[in-house]
């Protein structure tokens, strides 16, 4: 086994690793960037070496820095992770030269799983199951326009490179095929450096699962069973599982034995995953993915065996640990991707300081069973802490949060039990969505296809009754303990000596709080009375006892209103509340009549950038005549590209940025005058 290695990697992935290098008694290197310099994986692990600048181009995919880094600290092999450098030929071949073992497949594995076309002859000559589609060399743009139209519309665009989403375009129609084609080769070109893409039927309703394999050095291959990871948006997935519902156990074998398939006929040594795409008792491959996937830890808690250490030891020569007869499913197990993001706007990156981040009671980076050991309830795996900043730069996840059940349905409810424990302030998240996705009639019956989000749209995003009333109840409590006496701080029970403010010589104390609830933007007016020993809060003609505390921890507030009793936590940022009761979040802005209020700039013909990134294209030119809805200008930000349309037609009339511009969010980035 080896004494030291480097993770040439970040976040949560890089935190994961060295969480078993701990346990095992290795030492571990971290590499960072600029803009991770206090990152999270920087401590975990026992060494670090700075590698350049914020960009990923100027740090984390810099192969010659982190090959020096790995020599430097004296590490015997490195971890790729996954993204980044994890399936680089190019990195693996420059490890391999240096003398330094790369934890990951052959050369030769990774370069022909690389090519999703090279993957396809491979898995045809292997008699693995395959979609309808054109695979060849040959990327001139009316020869594949003419094969898209003989295998028939919908079909999908690929980059033959690509992987997350990225590259990847539905085209309907011929006549939007040429259009297609170019962005996703602009988009491939950019995320991997090869414009190559492929074609294949798109199925309608298909699902997506995925089978877990592994291979060492000495000729043995097992797969760790199977994965559904059919809850995707813009091709991205959202929640995993496994194992994956509904396969009965001869399809659950024939799956895993085309895995196995697929990877002996590429010499494959380490953790794979072989992607199929199923619809009804069919399968197809998709893509074999040479690195440890993202939604392993549900693979862990129902197997109860640590992937990484199973890395390590195939890496370091040893035998797999187990035989495929000794592998065996126990429970159901399920992971929801914590993002910054804004799901009502397109699931758009959102940026900006954790000013709190608060997680469910879990156990981070514990597998969720030894053989014969107990399994953790719950698993949080996370890259960031309270205080760190989210970036542009990076991919926007801020936690995996993973729970085990004995049966499906166990693990659905600690699922939606822990999504309504997490708590975050600071950047827009998913966290709402996820509980939304968890609940509804289709996740739950297990009725799954990757069109499950785009099909519910409507109930996923309609607007969802909230507690209010307890949740005002709980801001004004909060806004009253912040003034103390000056503003009427009568909690519950205190004595009238400490409540001056409210005494009057001849009547009661009466005020009224002006709130604006953030997300519909409405004024929300609540009026509290005190009037002797007796308090009151007047909301919407409603009028009723109230009564307040705060708890004995840190944000912690309870309070009455009529005959009902509420608790929850209240953080204030600045003149924002932000209350956390019932499972529900809601965020109240204090207008405070006092301060200056900043008048908010919306004028007509404004267009401004919905998150900061950097321009790819500009499509238009001052003069130019554009109707609503026409493509402007395009963004490129967390590795997705990003198409900013005219709100209305009329007429460009000055450009504010060119092509390599990076702009902040919410910069103007042209104006567009009526016609």
């Amino acid at each position: 086994m080896f004494n030291k290695i480097l993770i040439a990697n970040r976040g949560e992935i890089a935190c994961r690793v060295a969480a078993t290098c701990k346990r095992l008694g290795i030492a571990s290197v971290a590499v960072y960037s600029d803009a991770d310099a206090k990152a999270k994986h920087v401590y975990a692990c026992d060494e670090a070496v700075h590698i350049g600048g914020s960009m990923a181009a100027e740090s984390y995919l810099q192969i010659e820095r982190i090959i020096d880094a790995a020599r430097t600290s004296g590490a015997q092999a490195v971890h790729p992770g996954y993204g980044f450098l994890s399936e680089n030929e190019d990195f693996a071949q420059a490890c391999e030269a240096a003398g330094i073992v790369f934890i990951g497949p052959p050369v030769d594995a990774i370069a022909a799983m690389g090519s999703k076309a090279a993957a396809k002859a491979l898995m045809h000559a292997a008699a693995v199951p395959l979609v309808p589609g054109y695979h060849g060399d040959d990327q001139n743009a009316e020869l594949l326009r003419g094969e898209a139209d003989a295998i028939g519309y919908p079909v999908l665009l690929k980059a033959s490179a690509g992987g997350g989403g990225k590259g990847m375009r539905v085209v309907e129609r011929s006549a939007d095929f040429a259009a297609a084609l170019t962005s996703c080769k602009r988009e491939a070109a950019s995320s991997f450096g090869n414009d190559r893409v492929l074609i294949e039927k798109y199925l309608t309703r298909p699902r997506h699962v995925e089978v877990q394999v592994f291979a060492d050095t000495h000729g043995a291959v097992v797969y760790l069973f199977d994965r559904d990871c059919s809850v995707q948006r813009r091709h991205q997935k959202v929640l995993e599982e496994a194992p994956a519902p509904g396969l009965s156990d001869a399809l659950r074998r024939a799956m895993g034995e085309a895995a196995v398939a697929a990877a002996r006929a590429v010499g494959y040594v380490g953790a794979g995953t072989v992607e199929f795409i199923m619809t009804g008792g069919d399968f197809y491959f998709m893509e074999m993915n040479t690195r440890l996937q993202v939604e392993h830890p549900v693979t862990e808690m129902v197997t109860g065996h640590d992937l990484v250490e199973w890395q390590l030891r195939v890496a370091a020569g040893e035998p797999l640990p187990c035989s495929q007869e000794q592998l065996q499913l126990s429970g159901h197990a399920i992971e929801a991707r914590l993002y910054a993001e804004h799901p009502a706007r397109g699931f758009l990156p959102s940026t900006g300081t954790l000013k709190h981040l608060r997680m469910p009671d879990g156990v981070e980076f514990t597998i969720g069973a030894l053989p014969g050991g107990p399994r953790a309830p719950v698993r949080i795996d996370s890259g960031v802490r309270e205080g760190d900043t989210i970036t542009p730069f990076y991919d926007p996840m801020i936690a995996k949060l993973i729970v085990y059940g004995a049966t499906r349905a166990d693990a659905l409810q600690r699922m939606s039990r822990a999504l309504q424990a997490c708590e975050v302030v600071g950047p827009h998240t998913n966290v709402e969505f996820l509980r939304r996705i968890v609940a509804s009639g289709p996740f739950v019956s297990g009725d799954l296809d990757t069109g499950l989000i785009e099909r519910h749209r409507e109930a996923l995003f309609a607007p969802a009754p909230k507690p209010l009333d307890a949740a005002l109840a709980l801001a004004c409590a909060a806004l009253l303990e912040r003034e103390g006496d000056a503003a009427g701080g009568a909690k519950c029970g205190a004595s009238p000596w400490e409540a001056l403010a409210h005494w009057r010589l001849n009547g009661g104390y009466q005020r009224t709080f002006n709130w604006i609830d953030i997300e519909s933007d409405a004024p929300l007016a609540v009026t509290f009375v005190r009037d002797g020993a007796e308090q009151t809060l007047e909301y919407a003609e409603r009028r009723a006892p109230f009564a307040w505390w705060g708890g004995g921890e840190p944000h912690e507030y309870g309070a009455t209103l009529g005959n009902t009793r509420v608790t929850g936590r209240v953080l204030i940022d600045s003149d924002t509340f932000h209350v956390f009761c019932r499972g529900e979040a809601l965020a109240f802005e204090w207008q405070n009549l006092l301060a200056h209020a900043a008048d908010a700039e919306h004028g007509e013909g404004r267009l401004t950038a919905p998150m900061p990134g950097k321009v790819i294209a500009v499509l238009v030119e001052p003069g130019t005549k554009v109707e609503k809805g026409a493509p402007l200008i395009v963004m490129e930000a967390m590795k997705m590209e990003h198409t900013i349309g005219a709100p209305a037609a009329g007429i460009v009339s000055e450009v504010l940025y060119a092509v390599g511009d990076q702009v902040a969010d919410g910069a103007q980035l042209l104006v567009l005058a009526s016609e």
